[in-house]
Order: C-alpha cells, then structure tokens, then sequence
C-alpha cells in the first residue's frame, strides 16, 4: 500500500461497461523524505471506494491486489482508493502532510 494525495477527478462518459458507477480520481503518491511526505513520481488514476476527496491524503494499493476490493471486484482495475489517512506517524513524531 502507498500514500498520495488527491489533486484531481477523472471523468470517462465512454468507458468499459464495468467501469460504470465508478468515481476515479487523480492522486500524487507521497514518500518521506526529510520528515516530510514529499510528491514521489507520476499521478495515478484510482478508483475511489472510500469516499475521498480532493485535497485528502489517501490510502492505495496497486496492482493485482487493487481487483479485491468489493468496488472493484472483476473489473480491470490497476489502482483503487483503500482508506482516507488522518495522520501519518514516524519515530513518535507526526509528520506533515502537504
């Protein structure tokens, strides 16, 4: 499972059939660097199966493991929104979120 933020939302009126009731969103994965989360690489388009907005920092999971979720089951999903993250601690100290 990774962090990122949500900067964005997608929208796709022509899409696979399995897609249809779907919210996806556009999100910028994190790393800690310098006792910060930090943008890490490219933006990500996730299925949201939480309820996330833009601006949260999200919980997701990539990859095989993103097709078990019960928004996401048997569709062809490679990235979906897991949790919304309240706070993010690191050797007892919280860590700011950008």
């Amino acid at each position: 499972m990774f962090l990122a933020k949500v900067i964005g939302s997608v929208v796709s009126t022509q899409k696979c059939s399995r897609f249809h009731g779907m919210k996806l969103l556009l999100i910028q994965p994190y790393i800690h660097k310098e006792s910060r989360l930090q943008p890490s690489g490219s933006s990500v388009v996730a299925v949201d199966s939480v309820g996330a907005g833009i601006g949260e920092c999200v919980l997701f999971t990539q990859g095989s493991s993103a097709r078990l979720t019960t928004a996401t089951k048997e569709a062809p999903v490679d990235a979906v929104i897991v949790g919304i993250v309240d706070t993010v601690e690191v050797g007892g100290a919280i860590v700011e979120k950008p």
